[in-house]
């Protein structure tokens, strides 16, 4: 399972959750990754946590004030990026075009989606990954696996269907029982906020959440 933490734009030190992270993936052997804010990617990089962009622009080199290259993103440590966030919807063609400056850069790539339509069309598109994740569950701690199982199980249909995409399971994962729910459910991985990043202690938090995998 693949556990892939965002902390959005949320008041924490990603450099303490950034230690957290690889401290627990270290003794426990589980794939954690952490998504700081662009600034930070190069400070959470240098803890040795696997480093990844919440997002990247749709652009190459050139007059693009604003956007986040995907090059700048690689350099600074990124190993891959989120696309598509419900909180950074983008239109389909800049989807793909973000998916085409993540290969170019040579960044994993997860994308984000609703529901089970979106998952497919996203999964079309070619990225490592999908994330399914309803927005009226995102950062409610009831998470989808036990809210809505189903919108889980044909996410993961929907994107065997298309090409055998990977699919993650997203919003309200919180505990190691929702980590071994959406296991059961076909995912193979998760992402997760507010969980680790508003915890009082990210790494008791990161140890329990990759419990039942240990």
């Amino acid at each position: 399972m693949f556990v892939l933490v965002n902390l959005k734009a949320y008041p924490c030190d990603p450099v303490a959750v950034a230690d957290a992270a690889a401290a627990v993936a270290n003794d426990t052997g589980v794939r954690i990754a952490v998504a700081p804010q662009a600034a930070h990617l190069a400070s959470v990089a240098d803890t040795g946590v696997e480093t990844w962009a919440q997002d990247i622009s749709p652009v190459e080199h050139g007059s693009h004030t604003g956007s986040t290259l995907a090059e700048a993103a690689a350099e600074a440590g990124a190993a891959g990026t989120l696309l598509n966030h419900s909180e950074r919807r983008r239109k389909l063609a800049d989807i793909d075009g973000s998916l085409r400056a993540a290969e170019r850069a040579g960044l994993e790539t997860v994308v984000c989606a609703n529901n089970p339509q979106q998952i497919a069309a996203s999964a079309a598109l070619e990225p490592d990954a999908v994330a399914v994740e309803p927005p009226a569950l995102i950062g409610t701690g009831t998470p989808v696996s036990k809210a809505d199982p189903e919108v889980v199980t044909d996410s993961v249909e929907a994107a065997a269907a298309v090409g055998d995409v990977p699919v993650l399971c997203g919003a309200g994962i919180s505990t190691g029982e929702d980590l071994a729910a959406a296991a059961e459910l076909g995912a193979e991985g998760v992402l997760l906020a507010s969980g680790v990043a508003k915890a009082d202690d990210p790494r008791a938090a990161l140890e329990a959440l990759v419990e039942p995998l240990a």
